[in-house]
């Protein structure tokens, strides 16, 4: 099949290409007249469409419908994930975007830092992860079709060789969106948050706009945040069979930043920040980041298809730490190529694809000045300048593909091979620079690997599906990962190149997956097991805390060989349902075993920072009049807190409760959301030390107490 990610890409269904064909011919021209010979799969939406796309991939996959989403509190991506087996999200320090998010033990050990890693990040099927990581400032979840997730590798034909797979956000278009629809929420620690859209079909041309604002003042000490953010995008269907559309993302966010406390000082009170951070204002600003796509389609007549994205990503970041403010500078371009074609093997429907995608850096650096000590607040102007750092980074992947039907509407078989190039070059130029003043200074490395991949899926009954792959994921290292922090040069005082110049390895990691996913009864369920072998695994590790006179030391480095093995389950029960009414029980379970594998200091610890055990359930009753309630709980177990495993996070309980109203018509909807309604004190994320040695060690972001938020919706139709 050909890529499932992509708002309005066309769909080839093994056996239904001239369903999906006739489906998105409707959905372009929605007054035409269909002829009463085309079949049921005609009347799929965009959305049902992406949602059946996802199950003909032969491994695990989450499928998030935003309107659903959106009858609760909608404030940051933890509010998509919940309920999502698979993915473990989190926030802390406070309502903003600093969520930690990680997929099969992605970015295990990262925090909430400055940049995600482990997870190719996309919208509508067009990069936003580049060489430098993943930057949050222009996740916000309203204004959201739907969002689709490919755990692992089997994000493999959208070229994410990513060891958490891919996370494809998907913008509403003038398809799928009212005229014009406003909402406002309010909730617990001055929380706010404000959204007005508009979307319509004008002929050929269509178009979707969303504004948002939002602001907190934070369940912590030292976490307010504000922001401010623009989606949109303008389609136009040139033809039946050429269509091209334009995307803008701009957003603005303040966050501060509250550093990690210990377990004692969690227990004690949960709302205190780390007096570092305190006493000298810590926080981030993202002045404005900007993300501008195109991606135009064409179909052939001999039932091919050739998609061309392009992307200009700017993102730049004031951070202020300690003594210190770093202004860091990223610019980076992206362009992708995706070719797919309908044959007949052996008599058989055949699907071969082909992708090309790169990203580059056009400009990235970070510049590191001393504040002025004296009475310092966010807005002093900045002292001498200490260290500038440049980089320099490019991710090349090529990738082929075929999915042949072996025994019609049963069995399907794939295999592919996908070829990657890594660039990466850091160095210091300032106060020194270049090979003359240190021979570690500049680091430059390229690596080339190779990632193969076969699947299976097997169609037991048109309720019941089986599947399975081996996949090779291939990841590199981000670029400003080579440089040390600003106050402590670990190679040397004048270069602050990391670990003595250290060339990180890729992450190399071959995973056997296999599971079910199907219909039995009232229960649809999704379930899939997992086993990871992992080489050169990167781990970064906090070997000093922060103090008032100097930033946190973090140490990037390759891992001696890990293991990472899981189970990702979903049930979705019907229990009771009469006259309109109906009673769903939604459970989630995620199983997340990862240790080293005979390393020589650490033998077979655990891997810190993600819980083993995490469980998520709603129980919801929905009335016919739109009336719905429900209640939920979140579950996680214990997790270490350094890589020795002498002290660990306790293990959490969380309950919340939703009532709502969703008007008959589908223009009003209104909600009161509880979260944590028996005020637990627990570690949201946590960002591990090296050795504790049993000590309380500061390495954990509270989550927030008992909270209550309201919201109303009005779409004008």
């Amino acid at each position: 099949m050909p890529s499932a990610l992509g708002a309005g890409a066309t769909l080839l269904f093994i056996g239904q290409l001239h369903a999906a064909q006739v489906s998105e011919s409707a959905e372009q021209k929605p007054t035409s007249q269909l002829s009463t010979v085309v079949v049921q799969g005609a009347r799929l939406d965009e959305n049902q469409r992406a949602e059946t796309a996802l199950k003909e991939v032969a491994g695990g996959v989450n499928y998030v419908d935003s309107a659903t989403i959106e009858k609760g509190r909608v404030s940051t991506s933890t509010d998509i994930f919940a309920l999502q087996p698979g993915v473990i999200a989190t926030q802390g320090g406070g309502s903003n975007d600093g969520t930690r998010i990680s997929i099969r033990g992605s970015g295990i050990n990262k925090g909430v830092g400055y940049f995600r890693a482990g997870i190719f990040y996309l919208f509508d099927g067009l990069p936003v992860s580049g060489p430098g990581g993943t930057p949050y400032e222009l996740f916000e979840p309203l204004g959201l079709s739907h969002t689709e997730v490919l755990r692992g590798g089997n994000a493999f034909d959208i070229g994410s060789l990513y060891l958490g797979g891919a996370i494809n956000y998907v913008t509403k278009t003038g398809y799928n969106s009212a005229p014009l629809q406003v909402r406002y929420e309010a909730g617990s620690y001055g929380y706010q948050k404000r959204q007005i859209s508009s979307g319509q079909v004008l002929g050929a041309l269509d178009y979707y706009v969303s504004l948002t604002d939002s602001a907190s003042d934070g369940f912590q000490d030292q976490t307010q945040g504000k922001s401010a953010g623009f989606a949109g995008n303008v389609g136009y269907q040139f033809s039946p069979q050429l269509k091209s559309r334009l995307y803008y993302r701009y957003r603005t966010t303040d966050n501060e930043t509250p550093g990690y406390i210990t377990r004692a000082q969690l227990k004690d009170d949960p709302e205190q920040a780390n007096p570092a951070s305190v006493n000298v204002r810590a926080h981030r600003k993202q002045p404005g980041s900007t993300w501008v796509a195109s991606k135009t389609q064409y179909t052939f007549d001999d039932d091919s298809n050739l998609e061309v994205g392009l992307v200009y990503h700017d993102y730049p970041i004031d951070a202020r730490q300690g003594v210190n403010r770093t202004t860091w500078g990223f610019s980076d371009y992206s362009a992708s190529l995706k070719y797919d074609r309908l044959d007949t093997l052996f008599g058989k429907n055949s699907i071969t694809r082909f992708n090309a995608l790169r990203t580059e850096h056009l400009n990235a650096y970070a510049k590191t000045k001393v504040r002025i000590p004296s009475g310092i607040t966010a807005n002093l102007p900045s002292g001498a300048l200490v260290r500038k750092a440049e980089y320099e980074g490019s991710d090349t992947v090529l990738s082929a593909s075929n999915e042949t039907e072996w025994i019609d509407n049963t069995l399907w078989l794939s295999a592919g091979l996908s070829a990657v190039e890594f660039q990466r070059k850091a160095k210091v130029s300032y106060p020194v620079g270049g090979e003359a003043d240190n021979p570690n200074n500049p680091i430059e490395k390229n690596d080339w690997e190779f990632a193969p991949r076969v699947g299976v899926r097997y169609q037991i009954n048109p309720n019941w599906q089986l599947f399975g792959n081996l996949s090779r994921t291939v990841e590199a290292q981000q670029s400003w990962a080579y440089v040390s922090g600003a106050q402590v040069f670990t190679s040397g005082p004048a270069t602050g190149l990391n670990s003595g110049g250290q060339k990180l390895e890729p992450q190399i990691a071959d995973t056997l997956e296999f599971g079910t996913r199907g219909q039995f009864g009232n229960n649809n369920w999704d379930l899939t097991f997992y086993r990871s072998h992992v080489q050169d695994e990167l781990l970064s590790v906090i070997i000093r805390e922060a103090t008032s006179t100097a930033d946190a030391l973090t140490s990037e480095y390759n891992a001696s060989k890990t293991i990472h093995q899981g189970v990702e389950l979903g049930l979705d029960s019907l229990l009771y349902q009469n006259d309109g009414d109906s009673l769903h029980l939604r459970q989630s379970y995620t199983y997340s075993d990862f240790f080293y594998r005979d390393d020589e200091q650490f033998g077979s610890n655990r891997l810190p920072g993600i819980p083993k055990h995490n469980y998520q359930a709603e129980l919801r009753y929905d009335f016919s009049n739109g009336v719905y309630v429900g209640v939920n709980t979140y579950y996680a177990s214990k997790t270490p807190v350094d890589f020795a495993n002498t002290k660990d996070a306790g293990s959490y309980n969380l309950w919340g409760a939703i009532l709502g109203w969703d008007s008959p018509k589908k223009d009003w909807n209104v909600y009161l959301d509880l979260r944590n309604l028996t005020d637990e004190k627990y570690a949201a994320s946590i960002s591990p030390t090296f050795n504790a040695n049993g000590n309380d060690v500061r390495a954990i972001i509270p989550g927030d107490g008992i909270g209550a938020y309201a919201g109303v919706q009005y779409s004008f139709r």
